[in-house]
């Protein structure tokens, strides 16, 4: 696969993740945030964090000399026009469909007609994000699980007005970088694409359960843990996601 510059907008915990992830995988990238807080948490979490790169190295995950290269390839800058020349943005902003759509508009104006938006949104409806900018064809959904470097999931959400190049594009380089891309199909009217609605359905049953005082919270996370070899159960499961893991 050719290399590709990648812009990430946004360095908080799913950013950052995303950003090392591609990087690792041979990609040139930007990862930018509005915040100096953000970017150096996140410029810390890639090399010395749970999930980065010098963990993966004691884990026998990566060389001493692929971690190198890795953050050699990752720039971490408060200035957004050093996302607009990049071939992929990936926006890893708060889950605010305000935000993303304002963030889709102002990478519209700015990056090349060649450029694909991609969207980390957790459950948004792509086909809005795309309405917000002049290349409905070039937006897609792409949506990570965390923690991004360990997590396969690349759950590639297609709009109605997404080209077969941008989807072939997106799917290569998630395959690249270690992912198992599944596209499937944008879905306006229902929030969270295909894992989250299936997850949270999961979780609003195992809360009834504690409500109904049949089991507490930890009892129904361990039951589920034994019985389908669950890595967690769904309520460590949300507290992880919240958290980035970072217990």
């Amino acid at each position: 696969m050719e290399q590709r510059r990648i812009g990430v907008m946004g360095a908080g915990v799913m950013g950052a993740g995303i950003a090392q992830v591609l990087a690792i995988a041979g990609s040139e990238v930007v990862c930018y945030d509005v915040s100096a807080d953000a970017l150096e948490a996140g410029r810390a979490g890639v090399d010395g964090g749970r999930f980065g790169v010098r963990s993966a190295v004691e884990r026998g995950k990566l060389t001493a000399a692929e971690a190198d290269a890795a953050l050699a390839r990752l720039t971490f800058t408060g200035d957004v026009e050093h996302l607009h020349e990049s071939d992929v943005v990936v926006e890893a902003v708060p889950e605010r469909l305000d935000l993303k759509v304002t963030v889709f508009r102002e990478l519209d104006a700015h990056c090349p007609q060649r450029t694909i938006l991609a969207s980390n949104s957790s459950g948004f409806p792509i086909s809005a994000l795309a309405a917000a900018t002049d290349r409905p064809d070039r937006v897609i959904g792409w949506h990570w699980a965390s923690p991004a470097p360990v997590m396969r999931l690349a759950e590639i959400v297609r709009a109605p007005s997404t080209s077969d190049a941008t989807t072939e594009a997106v799917v290569e380089l998630a395959r690249a970088a270690g992912k198992n891309p599944v596209v499937v199909q944008d879905a306006p009217t229902s929030w969270g694409y295909v894992a989250n609605r299936v997850y949270f359905a999961m979780v609003r049953e195992a809360a009834q359960v504690v409500r109904e005082g049949i089991a507490d919270h930890a009892e129904v996370d361990q039951l589920m843990v034994d019985c389908f070899r669950w890595p967690t159960g769904p309520f460590a499961m949300t507290r992880g996601a919240g958290s980035g893991w970072s217990g």
